[in-house]
């Protein structure tokens, strides 16, 4: 399936959230946890750089989650300078999958004469990029909040020469996850933008929608992610909640009102046999519906504390990636001068 769902919250349309939330709770039925493990000894590191031109591959060992992990970067077409550090995070799959930019858009072509690195780590699928509470048994162990703002950074750093700028994108869950990165750690990444991404995850039907990404299609226990419904991990994770950390960020934040084109109509339908395309067809007009609203109540939070962004909301479109591929050369302007570019 071509969906990222990324965590939703109240404002959809109801007979939409009802299905949802009726597979969430047939899908998360057990699954038990597993003991914390002994902390590795050795440190963070890249492990290896492979080079076919300007494309590199970083292996990079984290000792958070002691594991390695692959990042694609690309580098800009004068290596001879310093450049920024452009993160682009991928969809539900992190990457492994054709969920990435890669797979599905021109982006990288287009970014191509940006004097940029364009950093894709791979791997973190259906886990919101979030440091999970405890082990999982299907989707292991989960570090990557502590993974993008305390082990890779200085190393990406060092490895590319780097100007130590960086901005940060992403799309759908990934969209989500870019603003809780954000509020992680102010200022390290000088400008964000979250496309099709509710930043809502505390309420009642945005929990249902995590579980949905995370249990349903990702297959993991959000219990081991931020606890049980009543935990109050679920609020000090939630971006809305905590938009104070926002101030100082650029922001670009977009999504569509899920109204769908007749471009979008004729994709799914060609993409899915039989009946399945327009069951993808009703998933994606209403999932981005959703995120419509959660993005609404976000600006409406934002504007209250008085903190400024760039809102794109567009009067059509649906959950896919065309959307998301605009939104990144709409939204370029404010990255590159979050990088120091402009």
């Amino acid at each position: 399936m071509r969906f990222r769902l990324p965590g939703q919250s109240a404002w959809a349309m109801r007979a939409t959230a009802v299905a949802l939330t009726t597979m969430v709770s047939v899908t998360l039925l057990g699954g038990t946890a597993h003991a914390e493990p002994a902390k590795p000894t050795k440190p963070s590191a890249v492990t290896s750089i492979t080079k076919a031109g300007r494309n590199w591959q970083l292996k990079v060992y984290s000792a958070s989650m002691d594991k390695e992990f692959k990042v694609e970067v690309q580098r800009p077409a004068d290596e001879s300078k310093p450049a920024p550090n452009l993160y682009m995070l991928n969809g539900l799959d992190g990457g492994e999958g054709t969920a990435s930019w890669n797979a599905q858009t021109n982006a990288l072509a287009w970014l191509a004469d940006k004097p940029v690195n364009v950093v894709q780590p791979i791997g973190g699928r259906g886990t919101y990029y979030t440091d999970w509470q405890k082990p999982d048994p299907n989707l292991g162990l989960n570090k990557w909040k502590t993974f993008f703002t305390e082990e890779l950074p200085p190393l990406l750093d060092k490895a590319l020469q780097s100007t130590g700028q960086n901005a940060l994108v992403g799309l759908s869950t990934s969209g989500t996850s870019v603003l809780q990165l954000a509020e992680a750690k102010p200022g390290l990444w000088k400008s964000v933008a979250a496309y099709s991404g509710c930043a809502q995850i505390a309420d009642p039907m945005g929990k249902q929608f995590v579980k949905m990404a995370a249990g349903l299609w990702a297959g993991g226990n959000t219990e081991n992610m931020y606890g049980p419904d009543d935990s109050p991990l679920w609020a000090e994770n939630d971006p809305v909640i905590n938009a104070e950390k926002l101030r100082g960020t650029l922001l670009y934040i977009s999504s569509g009102s899920g109204i769908p084109m007749l471009e979008d109509v004729e994709y799914y339908l060609k993409t899915a046999p039989g009946p399945m395309g327009a069951v993808n067809l009703g998933l994606g007009v209403g999932i981005e519906a959703a995120v419509n609203g959660c993005t609404a109540n976000l600006k409406n939070r934002l504007d209250s504390l008085g903190i400024p962004a760039t809102y794109q909301f567009n009067p059509v479109g649906t959950h896919y990636w065309p959307y998301w591929e605009e939104a990144l050369h709409k939204s370029w302007p404010l990255l590159a001068e979050g990088m120091g570019l402009s």
